[in-house]
């Protein structure tokens, strides 16, 4: 068996705790071996205020794992990059298309990798849902993607600043499925809503087009009471697709199919010690350009002052 893979985490926040710390604890690929961050630590290792005072204490280190708001990625990503340390990119993995575009460029110039983390991909029942389309003629798709952020954000600011995505936060995550498991398609049209008093949108509805006229349709809002809606339907030959709980749960003409247990970061970072180990990288910019896209393209709409 390979020796573990030193790693160090930077950004210390909800996510992490939530997910990145007990993927990691459980996962023999790796020795989480420091902690960078302004404001959280992680027991039981050496911790940082900032990446450069990581890497100059622990040289040993040999990939990060960088979590903080994307706005304040991309230099954190270009130290490690340019001090030869792998680096794993949490969603979205740049606050822009070109920042992202150029460290995929510096990771091939110092021999390293760089993973940018689609975790709604690994949700369990998305490669079901790709196999699925992959052998039916598809006639229409939607995306449903309704989720209220006070429960899931609460006063996180950074989220309305501007590089900070808004609604497309989540959103993101249903185009990391979308452009997965769908054809190639681009945004035709998009009307975004942005409180009187934030710099970013609070809900989005934005029409695709596929390269051959399939209509696709995304609904977003972040002001969703009551249950939430993490869901892609899509009309085909062989039935009515809904692939459910943000990818949790695939059912075809209302029958269920496939549903299992949510295992999404351990999944990437099992995915990123393969890439690591194979000396490649894995970068994916499709959910990223459709956002880039549907704000140079989409109408504003000013709405009431969001109040958290």
């Amino acid at each position: 068996m390979s020796q573990p893979i030193k790693i160090g985490i930077v950004g210390v926040g909800k996510i992490v705790r939530d997910q990145h710390l007990p993927a990691l604890a459980k996962d023999q690929d790796y020795r989480l071996i420091a902690a960078a961050s302004r404001h959280g630590k992680v027991e039981n290792i050496p911790n940082f205020p900032d990446i450069e005072a990581m890497l100059d204490t622990v040289p040993e280190l040999e990939a990060v794992s960088l979590c903080m708001p994307p706005q304040f990625r991309y230099d954190a990503a270009r130290t490690a990059l340019m001090a030869k340390k792998h680096v794993f990119l949490e969603k979205p993995p740049g606050a822009t298309v070109s920042e992202v575009e150029n460290l995929k460029a510096l990771a091939a110039q110092n021999g390293v990798s760089l993973f940018a983390s689609w975790h709604s991909r690994y949700a369990p029942a998305v490669e079901a849902a790709r196999m699925f389309l992959g052998s039916a003629r598809i006639s229409s798709a939607a995306i449903n993607w309704k989720e209220d952020v006070r429960r899931w954000h609460p006063n996180q600011e950074w989220i309305w600043a501007p590089g900070g995505f808004g609604v497309f936060d989540p959103g993101i995550n249903a185009l990391s499925i979308a452009t997965h498991i769908l054809p190639p398609m681009f945004i035709t049209s998009a009307v975004l809503d942005f409180p009187e008093n934030r710099a970013s949108p609070v809900a989005a509805r934005v029409a695709f087009r596929t390269s051959n006229g399939l209509p696709v349709t995304m609904d977003l809002d972040w002001l969703q009471t009551g249950p939430q809606s993490w869901d892609i339907l899509a009309e085909t030959d062989k039935g009515a697709m809904v692939l459910s709980g943000g990818g949790s749960k695939l059912a075809i003409d209302g029958k269920v199919i496939h549903e299992e247990p949510e295992a999404e970061y351990p999944m990437l970072y099992k995915r990123f010690a393969e890439i690591v180990r194979a000396g490649v990288s894995d970068v994916d910019l499709a959910p990223l350009q459709h956002v880039a896209d549907a704000f140079m393209l989409g109408k504003r709409n000013v709405v009431e002052a969001f109040f958290d």
